[in-house]
């Protein structure tokens, strides 16, 4: 007698107990219609109610004391989750201690019934041919590295540091010079007929990389996977990828997990920009994902930025990561410029940085980089100086334009009669200048120039070539054509004052990234700002700055030395946890646990673990995370008063926040 075999099934759902393969019997009039891959609906017992999952794989029954619940039924034929993508998806979760559907609904979008519809009519797309002068180009451009050619031939693993310059497109276009080398890689890659995944931080890179691969690649070789996109067009370029033909994806951090055909290249850039970063549960790095896809499909992986993290620089460092050096180094002109003898200490731009920008107006854009929009960022009391905030939640207060009244950053009410509580004081003080005041004060000095304000509330993605004063937000500055003739970079010692353990390497990657903005040989002037991370701006060696600062972690053992994970949770579910790491890792040092600390709604503690500890630490916080959330369920299911979601953890936190 021959059994029938089983749909082994992953059940679409947060709750940590549920994160495994579940079994179910397949119903005769299913059995046209079922293979691995398809969503499904399927009964929950526990729940009494029918869930949405995912068909993993088709197995073979095992003995059980009672019958399998039946598929209900397949939603749509279409294989959207195929083998490769749900390895990836579970050894992500797994490194994180967190849970494979929640990886699988960032990189699955939601289904669109007329996009499938139209994307089964239309069949399989032809294959993208890549013209031979195309080639000849791209190993032109990456023969200007050295070992870069032969390490993504041979599916290594490569770091770069991209020309920081910018650099202009057949039609005119102005990109940044990375954006050519990325479009390089990808069309050797493509040209030798395997996938590529590009993935950048933001819509602004996107266009950049799409505009230099568009000089190159045939149309329908390039599919952006971008979260921004409307559901539809999100839904019809995911079909598209799955289709089993080469491609090149572009996106942000979720397109990492893009189940492409036979990828040959994973490329990021800029990993160290916070949007690479996923917020949401379990909070897995692009760069994370991206290592963890090369070990398991064997394509070549490239980190390539104008900076270099210590993330990847540690990996570098082990010979993990090879470093491609460019045979011929480039770097743009920085100065390094302090207020010189005579000028008044609270001059915000020193008189060689205000000489530059005016000579440089005459011939076109320059920009100035400030720290934060808006007019006045933040007030204080005249009298006393202390800092003035808002009488209801204690946010800071800031204005909007002068004359204006105070209003809170946080919660929004106007402060109309603020007084101080600590003097009595009525009176207000501006304590920084943001975006806005900037653009007034230079515009004052500058007069009958152009002045353009660049930050979130004014998004600019390009200026012209005719002279203007570009004032720009860090990460918002737009693109010149042609580069900028003079930047100049401000605020950079409130910068460096953040309370954060990778303030200074992200300082070097902001101002970095403006720098490379600049047209060549045009000045670069960092304000008021000294010690080792100057000086790496000034002789563009960021990755000898990412060796000290892992020279520095080192003895104190923080990220990204050692691993780290953040438990929050009630006092018994954390300390539990705690004793379970222990009995997993019988050699963990005492000291390698901060915590638990109280906090507002329960106590947080760290552990610090080594990269070879990690799989046993995770899975025993793993094994920690459902054993409450089973707790808490037995609990409310039998009318006792419990907690919910009383352990949350969260792996590879960036800072030790006490």
């Amino acid at each position: 007698m021959t059994t029938r075999p089983v749909a082994r099934v992953l059940i679409d759902s947060p709750l940590p107990q549920l994160d495994r393969l579940f079994d179910y019997a397949i119903p005769s009039e299913l059995d046209a219609d079922v293979r691995p891959g398809v969503r499904v609906r399927v009964p929950l017992r526990s729940a009494g109610r029918v869930v949405d999952g995912y068909l993993v794989e088709l197995g073979e029954a095992e003995p059980t004391p009672r019958p399998l619940s039946e598929l209900d039924a397949i939603v749509s034929p279409v294989a959207v989750l195929p083998e490769r993508l749900y390895a990836l998806a579970r050894r992500a979760a797994d490194r994180a201690a967190g849970s494979a559907s929640d990886i699988l609904r960032l990189a699955i979008p939601k289904r669109m019934v007329r996009a499938e519809k139209a994307a089964l009519l239309a069949g399989e797309p032809a294959p993208p041919i890549v013209a031979p002068s195309e080639s000849a180009w791209a190993d032109a451009a990456l023969d200007m590295f050295d070992g870069l050619s032969g390490a993504l031939a041979d599916g290594g693993r490569v770091a770069v540091d991209a020309p920081p310059h910018p650099s202009r497109l057949k039609d005119g276009t102005t990109v940044g010079a990375w954006a050519e080398l990325l479009a390089a890689a990808a069309v050797r890659t493509l040209a030798n007929g395997r996938s590529v995944i590009v993935v950048v931080p933001d819509h602004r890179d996107q266009d950049q990389l799409a505009a230099a691969l568009a000089d190159h690649l045939p149309d329908g070789a390039v599919v952006r996977d971008d979260a921004r996109q409307p559901s539809p067009a999100r839904y019809a370029a995911y079909l598209r990828v799955l289709a089993p033909v080469p491609c090149v994806v572009i996106g942000n951090r979720s397109a990492v997990y893009a189940p492409a055909h036979d990828v040959g290249l994973v490329a990021l850039w800029d990993d160290g920009d916070p949007l690479l970063a996923e917020q949401l549960s379990p909070g897995v790095h692009a760069r994370d994902a991206a290592l963890i896809r090369q070990e398991l499909e064997g394509s070549a992986l490239l980190f390539a930025g104008h900076t270099r993290t210590t993330d990847v620089e540690r990996l570098v460092s082990i010979g993990w990561v090879a470093d491609a050096p460019a045979r011929r180094r480039s770097s743009p002109r920085v100065i390094l410029s302090a207020t010189r003898e005579g000028e008044s200490r609270g001059a915000r731009v020193p008189s060689a940085a205000f000489a530059a920008a005016r000579d440089a107006l005459r011939d076109g854009p320059v920009l100035v980089q400030v720290s934060r929009p808006g007019y006045a960022p933040a007030l204080v009391c005249a009298d006393c100086r202390r800092p003035a905030r808002c009488a209801h939640c204690a946010g800071p207060l800031r204005a909007k334009r002068p004359g204006a009244v105070p209003e809170c950053a946080w919660c929004g009410r106007a402060a109309a009669g603020w007084t101080c509580p600590h003097c009595e004081s009525t009176k207000l003080r501006m304590s920084s200048s943001g975006s806005e005041r900037t653009a007034d004060e230079l515009g004052r000095a500058f007069a009958d120039t152009r002045v353009i304000v660049a930050d979130g509330e004014h998004p600019v993605l390009r200026v012209d070539a005719r002279p203007a004063l570009v004032v720009a937000t860090r990460g918002a500055e737009p693109i010149a054509e042609g580069g900028y003739r003079a930047i100049v970079l401000l605020d950079g010692d409130r910068m460096l004052q953040a309370d954060d353990l990778r303030i200074a390497e992200s300082c070097l990657r902001w101002w970095s990234n403006a720098a490379a903005l600049a047209a060549p040989g045009a000045p670069v002037h960092l304000v008021g700002v000294a010690g080792p991370v100057a000086r790496a701006l000034a002789t563009w060696t960021q990755p000898a700055y990412a060796r000290l600062e892992l020279a520095e972690r080192a003895p104190l053992r923080m990220p990204p030395t050692v691993r780290v994970a953040a438990l929050n949770g009630t006092h018994g579910a954390v300390s539990n946890a705690l004793d379970e790491v222990r009995v997993a890792v019988p050699t963990l040092d005492p000291a390698a646990v901060l915590g638990p600390l109280p906090t507002e709604d329960g106590v947080r503690a760290f552990v610090r673990f080594e990269y070879a500890h990690g799989a046993a630490v995770t899975a025993s916080l793993r094994a920690s995370v459902v054993a409450e959330a089973l707790r808490s369920r037995r609990a409310v299911k039998g009318r006792t008063p419990g907690p919910r979601n009383t352990l949350r953890v969260r792996v590879d936190v960036p800072d030790l926040d006490l």
